[in-house]
């Protein structure tokens, strides 16, 4: 009897890439002061500075953002050196060693795409940098609004949302006030933006599926703006944080529990997010939409997708808020919900699991320190053990899908 010959598994992967997790520095913040209304600099302009306590660091207003990347002397982490600085934390020291200055590719698109070229990546979602680390500290209101605004002119005037139809930068989108997130979806739109990063959780004491928000998702829905949640301080999980005594926005690295890293930040509050949006029969009218979790992790998603299946049949006589579902929650999730893996995953085991690769996404998180130092290296840290048509969809033609380009 005749068997299926075994899919290629290659050791070394030399395809195209779309990068799926990418970031700019911030040269400076100078231009806060110039987009950032004036009465609101007081309280919330974002400045790299000394501060009352005399640290130098990342501030909005006088509260230093406690896990900027940020040295009186403008070094920045190497590129993917994570590894060497859980060796240093083992060994007692404070920092890495070799620090760098930050090399232009990583404040400007010109010089980006030039860095895309060597690397062999056709193209990449860009975002933010240090600033991805204040979002916990602003008002969840109108003027919580005004200071992404003024990001987002920043963005527009620096990067643009698709430079070349390679670079697509993340124009930031919250719905913590209705209005004025409507016009920012609006702004966006009107300046070519393809894909936003949004927060984590609810807005206003409403899931983010609300009917409520629907005005600013059918802007999205309507122009194909693809959606993303980046790993960052999710304010929702604050008050139980304090309820088990410890306090949020601590340092990740010196003041974070390891209670905090298992349940308040990362995968957690990405699943929560992501499973109340789909409970909410969002997809059902926001056909257009994709979804992605980045720089949150995948080896979660196998057990999530069984546990989402399971509590609809649990629900089943339930309460609906915008009625049941007409199908499996996890295929709602592997047509419209992407996934960024770390480079430890064992992304093998989870396409075993879940039965396709189509959801799983790569990212380099060039030029932070978490990642791999070129997107490339990320299939051998990651997808080793593949065959060669999953790896490929991984690498490059699930970015591509995902963004449509």
């Amino acid at each position: 009897m005749a068997t299926s010959p075994a899919p290629a598994l290659t050791k070394v992967y030399s395809g195209p890439i779309f990068d799926c997790d990418s970031h700019i520095h911030e040269r400076n913040y100078d231009f806060m002061k110039k987009y950032l209304p004036e009465e609101l600099h007081a309280e919330w302009l974002t400045a790299r500075k000394v501060g009352p306590d005399g640290r130098f660091g990342l501030h909005v207003g006088d509260r230093m953002i406690e896990n900027a990347e940020a040295r009186e002397e403008g070094l920045v982490p190497p590129p993917g050196k994570l590894k060497e600085w859980l060796k240093a934390v083992k060994e007692g020291k404070s920092n890495v060693e070799g620090w760098i200055k930050p090399t232009e590719d990583m404040m400007g698109p010109e010089a980006r795409v030039k860095k895309l070229d060597e690397f062999g990546v056709e193209g990449c979602i860009l975002f933010v940098g240090e600033f991805v680390s204040t979002f916990g500290y602003y008002p969840q209101d109108a003027t919580g609004n005004r200071i992404l605004h003024a990001y987002n002119e920043y963005l527009h005037n620096e990067w643009g949302f698709a430079y070349e139809n390679r670079i697509f930068t993340t124009g930031l989108l919250s719905l913590w006030d209705l209005e004025s997130s409507i016009a920012e979806a609006k702004w966006l739109v009107e300046r070519g933006v393809r894909v936003v990063c949004m927060p984590m959780g609810p807005a206003g004491g409403r899931s983010p599926a609300d009917p409520y928000f629907d005005p600013v998702w059918q802007i999205l829905n309507d122009n194909n703006v693809a959606v993303t949640f980046h790993v960052s301080e999710a304010n929702f999980m604050h008050p139980l944080i304090r309820e088990f005594g410890e306090q949020p926005l601590q340092s990740r690295r010196t003041g974070q529990t390891a209670w905090q890293w298992m349940f308040c930040y990362s995968e957690l509050p990405v699943q929560i997010t992501l499973a109340n949006i789909i409970y909410h029969n969002f997809f059902e009218r926001f056909p257009n939409i994709r979804i992605a979790s980045v720089e949150n992790g995948a080896n979660w998603v196998p057990g999530f997708l069984e546990k989402m299946d399971k509590m609809r049949g649990m629900a089943k006589n339930g309460y609906w808020p915008c009625g049941q579902l007409s199908e499996r929650p996890s295929k709602i999730f592997k047509r419209h919900c992407y996934v960024v893996a770390y480079p430890e995953d064992n992304v093998k085991s989870v396409v075993e699991q879940i039965g396709t690769s189509d959801c799983i996404l790569m990212g380099s998180d060039y030029p932070h320190a978490e990642g791999v130092p070129e997107p490339r290296d990320f299939f051998a840290e990651a997808l080793t053990g593949l065959p060669d048509e999953d790896a490929r969809a991984i690498m490059y033609d699930n970015g591509k899908r995902f963004m449509q380009v």
